[in-house]
């Protein structure tokens, strides 16, 4: 990216540290400005300071409020945003996960995730293109 263009900016709702880094330094090295939340409560704090953001990355299993609650906020609140966001799980046998992941009715990231997964879903968010080629890291 060169200098002169803006920084796409991307909220990362993480709990866990190492991925927090791993994935940030993944994206920082794209070009891109990410925004760390360890919890749903606080990205959704940095949502309504008037922070812009392009792309969302939510983890489903989080402290205080999860990411299945974050996106159910953005549904009521903010709908206009749920269109660019990556759900990322660890837990795609849970109940709970399994029916939000059946009424999302897209793909999503499954951990451990690659860095290729990774770009290859932000690439497609940004580019507004359909996320089906991602069914292939989902959950059987």
């Amino acid at each position: 990216m060169a200098n002169n263009e803006t920084k796409h900016r991307v909220l990362f709702l993480e709990d866990e540290p190492i991925i927090s880094r791993i994935v940030t330094r993944i994206l920082v090295v794209d070009g891109f400005e990410v925004d760390i939340a360890p919890n749903g409560l606080v990205a959704r704090d940095k949502i309504n300071s008037g922070n812009k953001y392009d792309i969302f990355i939510f983890d489903i299993r989080t402290p205080i409020m999860s990411g299945i609650e974050l996106y159910e906020y953005l549904e009521r609140e903010h709908p206009e945003m749920t269109d660019r966001v990556i759900i990322a799980t660890g837990d795609c046998l849970n109940d709970i996960t399994k029916v939000f992941l059946e009424r999302l009715k897209r793909p999503y990231l499954t951990k451990p995730y690659t860095m290729t997964q990774i770009k290859t879903a932000v690439r497609q968010i940004l580019n507004m293109e359909p996320i089906a080629d991602l069914e292939e890291i989902t959950c059987p």
